[in-house]
């Protein structure tokens, strides 16, 4: 049966090795899927193509040999790795998509994104987003020594629980008013997104949206079908 899987928000570390082991897991179990879409907040962080920690170098060929065995693969950067980079996709033989996308989802014209542009009630946060997506900023910040780079994202991480904890929950929510935007300006009436850790399928005024949830104590995930879209919660 022809089936394409969405993913999003594994969040990847060395401190949680049971992910990536369900991780490896689902491609074993999946390989004859027509593509998988990752959509960002893969890695917990990534501070770029060049990191020689052996993370990276395993997950590269869990989804080599994956890509290998016949499904197509698609990475789009999160707010957690964001310096995702061409030659990690290349390794992984996958293909580096822009947020958002519009693909062909068997005949249905569906919109990707990552899900953190649409949260435009946190002003903070989008500010920190239009800074860390600049190619200024990312070149100078790739330009430093790994060891810096590791203790930059570790200060980063640290600074966005802080922040994190004291913004209602609302405001780290997709702004309603931005998410029908997204669907009429790019003429589609379907949605996929992550980063928001709130799986649902979402009526809108001019379509639907479906929200993955992170990979914790599950594991969510959006399967579509020439016949439908399901979000299933597997677990991790």
């Amino acid at each position: 049966m022809s089936a394409t899987w969405f993913i999003s928000d594994l969040h990847l570390d060395p401190n949680r090795p049971a992910i990536t082991q369900a991780f490896g897991d689902f491609l074993d179990e999946r390989r004859d899927a027509d593509a998988l879409y990752i959509l960002g907040d893969f890695f917990e962080a990534w501070i770029g193509d060049d990191d020689d920690a052996p993370l990276g170098t395993e997950v590269a060929g869990l989804l080599a040999d994956y890509s290998a065995s016949g499904p197509k693969v698609f990475l789009m950067q999160g707010n957690r790795d964001f310096l995702l980079g061409e030659d990690f996709a290349r390794r992984s033989g996958a293909t580096l998509l822009p947020d958002p996308t519009v693909i062909d989802l068997y005949g249905r014209p569906v919109l990707l994104m990552h899900g953190d542009s649409l949260c435009t009630g946190d002003a903070e946060y989008q500010q920190f987003r239009r800074m860390a997506r600049s190619p200024e900023w990312q070149a100078e910040v790739l330009g430093k020594p790994l060891a810096e780079r590791r203790a930059l994202a570790a200060q980063l991480r640290s600074m966005s629980s802080e922040a994190n904890s004291n913004k209602a929950e609302d405001i780290m929510d997709v702004t309603p008013e931005e998410v029908e935007k997204a669907l009429e300006q790019h003429g589609v009436d379907c949605l996929i997104h992550g980063h928001t850790h709130r799986p649902k399928r979402h009526v809108q005024q001019h379509g639907e949206r479906w929200v993955m949830g992170d990979w914790h104590s599950h594991a969510w995930v959006v399967e579509a079908t020439p016949e439908k879209i399901a979000l299933l919660n597997l677990y991790v």
